[in-house]
């Protein structure tokens, strides 16, 4: 039985119904729904101990190996993780968990063709595994080329337009067009008309007149004497 101390009640309940059935029925499948509640909480030791009794009971049950696989290597138990991942890739060799696994154990005990391999099988699936591509330059010591999607974005990014720019280059609008001022001094000015000086006033006054013909009479008597 679990301990509620440990794991929340609802969890603590689902692990025991699962215990109980089991328990009642050594032959019953239970056992994976199980381990897999001990693995959700991290009690790696009570999911190997479920797994081992199962896969005595359904050996060859393939995805119990890859499970038991897992929980060995959390344990640090890497011989015996590594066994029984080789045996679940050699039935499923795209059983990509357990190909994650190896790889990793592969490249810790300095096993690079395996762990290469191991590698390609995860990035010909997942092109884009970071996990499996940082595994693999690591022990390759070059970057892996970028894949096909990647390469044609950056076709795209720098391919030439039919104007002659690149794609995403930032084009320079045209300057505003400017007015030569030299055409402007060329053009005849036209002056606009200002207001008419206006005329004299006109003498018209009878008396200043006869006055002026007096003075004229006048002078013309002193030319004749």
């Amino acid at each position: 039985m679990a301990s509620s101390s440990r794991i929340d009640p609802s969890t603590a309940a689902e692990i025991d119904r699962l215990a109980t059935a089991v328990a009642k029925d050594p032959r019953s499948k239970e056992f994976l729904p199980l381990a897999d509640e001990y693995i959700k909480v991290g009690m790696w030791q009570e999911a190997a101990g479920v797994l081992e009794d199962g896969l005595k009971v359904y050996p060859g049950f393939v995805t119990a190996m890859a499970a038991l696989g897992r929980v060995y290597d959390q344990l640090g138990q890497a011989v015996k993780a590594k066994a029984i991942l080789e045996d679940v890739v050699r039935q499923r060799p795209d059983n990509l968990r357990a190909h994650r696994i190896l790889a990793k154990l592969y490249h810790a005990e300095g096993n690079a063709d395996l762990a290469l391999l191991s590698c390609t099988a995860i990035l010909n699936a997942n092109p884009f595994d970071e996990e499996a591509a940082s595994v693999k330059r690591s022990i390759t010591g070059a970057p892996d080329n970028p894949p096909a999607a990647k390469r044609e974005k950056k076709r795209i990014v720098t391919e030439p337009r039919p104007d002659g720019t690149k794609a995403g280059a930032h084009i320079t609008p045209a300057p505003e067009p400017t007015v030569s001022t030299s055409s402007m001094a060329s053009e005849p000015v036209t002056e606009t008309p200002g207001r008419p000086t206006p005329d004299l006033p006109v003498v018209k006054h009878a008396a200043a007149i006869a006055r002026l013909e007096a003075w004229l009479r006048t002078i013309q008597a002193q030319r004749v004497h």
